[in-house]
């Protein structure tokens, strides 16, 4: 009999998929991991991880199967906190979801797991697996969940074949509705519980008043970018070391409306935070310098500030989930893009050079953030990622 070694994170999706491995004939052991006890920035009563291993051992009780603990605190504070305070204070925003994926989830949870003699991993992810047997061996493929609003294939976008060969899904075909009956049906504790919103681990939190415990407060500037700024009307077209390029402003742009507490605190497209009112539009932020420490500003959700062609992605950050599909240098190919969680896929093509790579979007995107992950799909098969570089 096969062992699967499954997270069981004291949520319902974790829980169903549990209860599904179990009725499928496996021998089924949850493991329950801390991976957080600062609470530095926590919001209140934000799913507190006490509450969270109380629920999954209560579901390991209600199916019966062996229930266990680690503390993986120090390998996420290195792989998942410390980066993302790093990539913050280069005025970067990370996405820290992905990371603990491929950092924690899938690497160090992976290790504990075959400690306990698993042959599989399974998690809660909406997402689903497909296996090749071409020649030469097994080629694992990464799909997407069944249910299009709660597809989270866009997380696992880092992952490799090896961490795809131990991985197991059980509800990436099912609809939450579905997941949620199950759980009602079986009795499990978890069947009404929310889920869980914020950092993966951390929870929800107060984002600036979190990252002071490494990033200080720094006074600064808010400029604000009219939308009749002489950069936004120069030509790009066809030229791929230019059109992906964030334009570039100076504090001689625009005009002073406000001051901020250190561009590092800020990403591009937030509107929450500025603190500056009178004005006939909302105020997005469009650009920042955190070596200057500005905050470039523009009114509307239209301003063309929030709105780019293309992006890059240096050759090292390149990831490629089905190796047997990479695009060499001189090649490029049709894909859906997706360059945040839920967003819908954009339709572009992937330009690969010695530098790295180039995605032009077929329309112009708002929100093109360094630091985020874009991902390409083929299909409904996610075939690579990489971090936005500019």
């Amino acid at each position: 009999m096969k062992r699967v070694v499954i997270g069981l994170s004291g949520g319902v999706d974790s829980s169903v998929a549990a209860y599904l491995l179990k009725e499928q004939g496996y021998d089924v052991v949850g493991l329950f991991m801390r991976n957080w006890h600062d609470t530095t920035g926590t919001l209140s009563g934000d799913c507190p991880w006490h509450d969270d291993q109380m629920f999954a051992e209560s579901v390991a009780r209600r199916l019966d199967i062996p229930f266990h603990y680690t503390d993986l605190s120090d390998q996420y504070r290195e792989r998942v906190v410390d980066y993302m305070f790093s990539e913050y204070g280069k005025g970067r925003t990370p996405n820290p979801d992905v990371l603990c994926n491929r950092e924690i989830k899938f690497d160090v949870f992976l290790d504990e797991a075959l400690k306990l003699g698993a042959d599989y991993v399974a998690t809660g992810h909406y997402c689903r697996k497909e296996t090749l047997h071409p020649p030469g061996g097994e080629v694992f493929r990464l799909l997407a969940g069944a249910d299009p609003g709660k597809d989270q294939s866009y997380f696992l976008c880092q992952l490799s074949q090896r961490q795809l060969a131990y991985a197991m899904f059980p509800i990436g075909g099912m609809m939450k509705s579905e997941v949620r009956e199950i759980a009602a049906r079986q009795k499990l504790s978890t069947a009404k519980r929310k889920d869980s919103q914020g950092i993966c681990f951390v929870g929800k939190v107060d984002l600036p008043v979190f990252l002071q415990q490494k990033l200080a407060v720094k006074k600064g500037d808010i400029i604000e970018i009219p939308a009749s700024w002489a950069g936004y009307g120069r030509d790009t077209a066809g030229d791929l070391d230019i059109l992906p390029a964030p334009y570039i402003y100076t504090a001689g742009d625009g005009n002073r409306v406000g001051e901020h507490n250190g561009a590092h605190f800020y990403t591009i497209g937030q509107r929450k935070g500025l603190n500056v009112g009178g004005k006939p539009e909302p105020l997005f932020v469009i650009a920042t310098d955190v070596d200057a420490n500005i905050l470039f500003v523009g009114q509307g959700q239209g301003h063309p500030g929030l709105f780019r062609k293309g992006l890059f992605i240096g050759a090292e950050e390149m990831h490629w989930i089905r190796p047997d599909m990479r695009l060499e240098v001189g090649q490029s190919g049709r894909f859906s893009f997706r360059i945040r969680y839920r967003q819908p896929l954009q339709g572009g093509t992937l330009y690969v050079t010695e530098e790295g790579g180039y995605i032009i979007f077929d329309e112009p995107q708002r929100g093109i953030t360094p630091g985020q992950f874009a991902a390409w799909y083929d299909g409904d098969e996610l075939v690579g990622s990489g971090v936005i570089s500019a």
